[in-house]
């Protein structure tokens, strides 16, 4: 997205925060990223703001002043807030305002998700017997792929520890206390071969982002990150989707497929041009699908990479290095949000001890969402 530059960032921590409201959250979040950016929200002038649990997260507004600006509600299930972000960026881009804000912000109950199958076009009873549940669905779509592509549970293992061993440094972090690869193989299993420490859960959480138009963004930050790309594709005929136990007759690549190649092409860039990826763990097996889908691996390869560290905050390809959803949970309005906010930070050279020692010039998020949608931004330093 030429012309669209990231100049501030902010964050509510993840976790779980009784007695505090999802709005308070993002409200916090937003003040953090309007610091960052050295303005004020009277300069903001127009905003998205995405929630599952929150059914008017455009009320954000009465807790930030009510300056009379369009602020518009989102939810695209997990890609939520990557919507918001491309709807801010687009708005840049089409001239209806110079400084945009895209929030996010949920309060999830605990357990794994659950709604009506209708919601989805799905029968009743597909839920009555037991196949709307997104640990049965991530359980069985890795299975296969195990089998079909030789990845073995000590690989889902080492992506689980090598997760949580960056949400020890992220002080943001829901989990912040490492695990051994034998403590996460050796747990109890919820859905054949993920153990319990290889999904990620639902909880409470906020994150903004500042987007501006790019010929101003030195204004307010010495090192504006541009928004090159930020792309959505949704499941095409044939794709395995979400919810849903058949695999797909046709071979339609996946939605994310579609996206990262889109992204890749619109920002002008390889993936072997990635300095750091924010890749969707939901469950460690989405991590490892999502590497060959995203483009930076063969199916297969992963087995080898992660064993040599690939992915590591030290190796070629560091991903989710602030410990993804593993060690954040997924807050789904903010859980995107959260993710560009560690690549800004990352290409920043502001990090921490999380830090990547070479400084990114190429960032890359990913979200895969209900039931059959891709979501790939690329920032470019």
């Amino acid at each position: 997205m030429a012309g669209v530059s990231i100049i501030g960032v902010g964050m509510h921590p993840f976790g779980r925060f009784p007695g505090k409201s999802a709005l308070d959250m993002g409200a916090e979040a937003l003040h953090s990223a309007l610091r960052d950016a050295g303005i004020s929200w009277s300069d903001v002038q127009m905003g998205f703001a995405g929630s599952l649990e929150v059914s008017n997260p455009d009320s954000i507004v009465g807790k930030m002043g009510l300056t009379g600006i369009p602020v518009y509600g989102v939810f695209n299930g997990c890609a939520t807030a990557n919507t918001s972000l491309s709807m801010a960026a687009k708005a840049i881009e089409h001239g209806e305002a110079d400084i945009a804000v895209a929030v996010g912000f949920d309060k999830h109950p605990k357990g794994a998700f659950s709604a009506d199958p209708s919601v989805l076009g799905l029968p009743d009873w597909y839920a009555q017997t037991g196949l709307f549940l997104t640990t049965h669905f991530f359980g069985m779509k890795i299975n296969r792929y195990m089998s079909d592509y030789g990845i073995s549970p000590r690989t889902l293992a080492r992506v689980a520890a090598k997760n949580m061993r960056n949400g020890e440094h992220n002080e943001m972090a829901w989990r912040r206390k490492p695990m051994s690869e034998e403590e996460i193989l050796a747990a109890r299993y919820l859905n054949y071969p993920l153990t319990q420490y290889m999904y990620c859960a639902p909880d409470e959480g906020a994150a903004a982002i500042v987007v501006c138009r790019s010929d101003l963004a030195r204004k307010y930050t010495s090192t504006p990150i541009t928004l090159s790309a930020s792309v959505l594709r949704s499941r095409r005929e044939g794709a395995f989707e979400m919810q849903s136990t058949s695999l797909p007759l046709t071979g339609a690549p996946s939605p994310t497929v579609d996206a990262s190649r889109a992204a890749f092409e619109i920002a002008g860039v390889e993936p072997s041009d990635v300095g750091v990826a924010q890749l969707q763990d939901t469950d460690a097996g989405s991590e490892i699908m999502h590497l060959a889908e995203n483009g930076f691996c063969a199916d297969g390869d992963q087995e080898k990479l992660i064993a040599e560290g690939h992915t590591e905050i030290t190796g070629v390809l560091p991903v989710n290095t602030d410990g993804g959803l593993i060690a954040n949970g997924e807050p789904i309005g903010a859980s995107g949000l959260r993710q560009i906010r560690e690549v800004v930070l990352q290409m920043r050279g502001q990090a921490g001890a999380r830090q990547i020692e070479k400084v990114p010039s190429v960032g890359y998020t990913h979200l895969y969402g209900s039931p059959g949608t891709g979501a790939v931004s690329i920032l470019v330093r």
